[in-house]
């Protein structure tokens, strides 16, 4: 029988990334007020000062734990070409898996405005790797001559802020756009917005 301490020096994982593990687990199944840095740092199987050295407050697992789970779903997603339809295929499928990913989806539910601090109110280190992607993608799309002409990186401001709001006001229409029609219209109106 292994201790949890030979599990987790058995674990592929970095300390962080153990750390975020448990703090997504608890925040999905009891909410971000029922959890604590000592219970994130219990789940996690590590000691409260290793929690404490890399974040001051739940606030900033909160934060480093959004950042990695949006990246990691932008990256989930292949790139399938250079044309704009490519572009807002994967664009429909990363929102997407945001809208349905487990933590985002409880921090929706209930916890709109702290959500929103992270979201709405600033432009953090998520979102500007989102806006990066499009920026390239719509580079790209340019090059092909399916993306209409413009500053790239404003074209993807755009496209970021068509998307994300699609992704928020979600649940309010649900019964109106199902999930197919959902992604058609999301579709649409990207493809609106980029075309030549």
């Amino acid at each position: 029988m292994s201790s949890r301490n030979d599990t987790r020096e058995s674990d592929p994982r970095s300390t962080d990334d153990v750390i975020l593990d448990a703090a997504a687990e608890l925040i999905v199944h009891f909410g971000v007020r029922r959890t604590q840095l000592a219970e994130i740092a219990r789940r996690a199987g590590v000691s409260r000062p290793t929690v404490y050295r890399r974040w001051p407050d739940v606030r900033a697992v909160i934060g480093a734990l959004l950042t990695r789970e949006v990246l990691r779903t932008r990256e989930a997603v292949p790139d399938l070409g250079d044309d704009r339809a490519s572009l807002v295929a994967r664009s429909v499928e990363i929102a997407v898996r945001i809208r349905d990913h487990p933590l985002l989806g409880a921090l929706l539910v209930s916890e709109p405005q702290l959500l929103a601090e992270y979201v709405v109110e600033r432009l953090g280190t998520s979102q500007r790797g989102l806006l990066e992607a499009l920026a390239e993608g719509i580079e790209r799309g340019q090059k092909h001559g399916s993306v209409r002409a413009g500053n790239p990186r404003e074209l993807a401001a755009m496209v970021l802020l068509i998307a994300q709001s699609t992704v928020q006001s979600h649940r309010m229409v649900a019964d109106l756009l199902p999930d197919e029609a959902w992604r058609r219209e999301l579709a649409k109106a990207l493809n609106g917005y980029l075309a030549p």
